[in-house]
């Protein structure tokens, strides 16, 4: 079996209304897909992190320098072609985009390797040590409006997410310090009794302001604090995770096992956050793991894109061992953002219905079993989204 052809497919719509995290607003949902092609006619999917522009700047990547490398190759050894692409582009890009072009390439492959073999990916990974995940969901955007108003809707979304099912509920925060701080409050208010809440600060903070900040989520039982700084001051994680109570999360803009390395060797996380569709793809992201878990740290998956991701996600996390085990293990969850994205619930030909899924079982997912990835893209569906460029 050998590569014919890789392409990158950049889908894009205009969201029905603008949605901001702290570093800037987005009127747009895009997401970028890759296909791998082989001569015996078996097609793998994967996914490149990276909206927009990046998006379109990572097209080229894949395009024009990842698949003159692979074509003929046999897909099969995914981890042969791995080091091939990341030594001839060691040079250029150790992180980045580079990685980000090579994780949907290298999902792909392993979509390939499941559908040769008839195995769905936990299987080709190990097994499933869980026959269904608890997710949980993110909400609560920043908008161009008074701090009342967020805080008035922030509570509303809180609480309508526990309706829907999830175990937890995510917000976003970036006004400011105290204003944080009230948002916060009324998403704790909104959830107590029913679930977990969580902070992604998408690194907005200063080091000193993220301990003011963190201290209030102390107070409030927050379970955990996402990028509270950016993710080049290890040391300012080093120290908020030794002086705050709240769980410090992070890591989904580093790449690839060195990178990770630096960050577990650290200590500064709680909880890793690896993005499996921008450290590397699915070779890397298993090498993360393992050293998270060498380093005691537990993992639950950054997601965020189309159902290929969540699909890919769903499939490592039912593959991840527990840490520690025991009769009752620490597990991981599904990350879901709420807001709207057809991109994840209608680019399938048979939807995974994430929503419907944990509406009906109390806030649980279950995993895919077809081959691969275990599902299967509506190629319809993406030429009508897809960017003509």
């Amino acid at each position: 079996m050998k590569i014919t052809r890789v392409t990158s497919h950049i889908l894009q719509y205009d969201l029905p209304g603008e949605l901001g995290y702290s570093q800037q607003y987005y009127e747009k949902r895009s997401a970028h897909l890759v296909e791998v092609e082989t001569d015996e006619g078996i097609t793998g999917w994967g996914e490149c992190f990276g909206p927009g522009n990046i998006a379109i700047a990572n097209k080229s990547i894949v395009e024009k320098v990842i698949q003159p490398m692979v074509l003929g190759c046999d897909p099969m050894d995914r981890d042969v072609l791995w080091h091939k692409v990341y030594n001839l582009t060691r040079d250029h890009g150790q992180k980045g985009m580079p990685l980000q072009s090579l994780s949907g390439v290298d999902i792909a492959l392993w979509d390939i390797a499941g559908k040769v073999t008839g195995q769905p990916l936990h299987k080709l990974v190990g097994g499933a040590h869980r026959t269904r995940i608890p997710a949980y969901g993110y909400g609560m955007m920043l908008k161009r409006e008074s701090v009342d108003d967020h805080v008035s809707r922030f509570k509303t979304e809180a609480a309508a997410i526990m309706d829907m099912g999830f175990v937890g509920a995510k917000l976003k925060t970036g006004l400011g310090p105290r204003e944080d701080i009230l948002l916060c409050q009324a998403v704790a208010e909104a959830v107590e009794g029913r679930g977990r809440f969580m902070v992604d600060a998408n690194h907005c903070y200063t080091t000193s302001d993220a301990f003011y900040v963190g201290r209030a989520l102390d107070e409030l039982g927050a379970y955990w604090f996402e990028e509270p700084v950016a993710p080049e001051d290890l040391d300012g994680y080093r120290e908020l995770r030794r002086g705050l109570k709240v769980n410090i999360s992070g890591g989904e803009a580093e790449f690839n096992r060195w990178g990770w390395r630096q960050i577990l060797e650290n200590r500064g996380l709680d909880i890793a956050q690896p993005e499996v569709c921008a450290l590397g793809g699915i070779s890397e992201y298993l090498r993360v793991l393992a050293l998270c878990h060498a380093h005691f740290t537990p993992v639950i998956n950054h997601v965020w894109g189309s159902a290929i991701a969540v699909a890919t996600n769903i499939q490592l996390l039912a593959a991840m061992p527990a840490l520690p085990g025991g009769l009752h293990p620490w597990e991981p969850m599904l990350e879901f953002d709420t807001t709207d994205n057809r991109f994840r619930d209608n680019l399938l030909e048979v939807p995974l219905d994430i929503q419907g899924q944990v509406k009906s079982s109390g806030g649980f997912v279950t995993i895919p079993d077809g081959p691969g990835l275990g599902v299967v893209p509506d190629r319809d569906f993406i030429r009508h989204y897809e960017l003509d460029l």
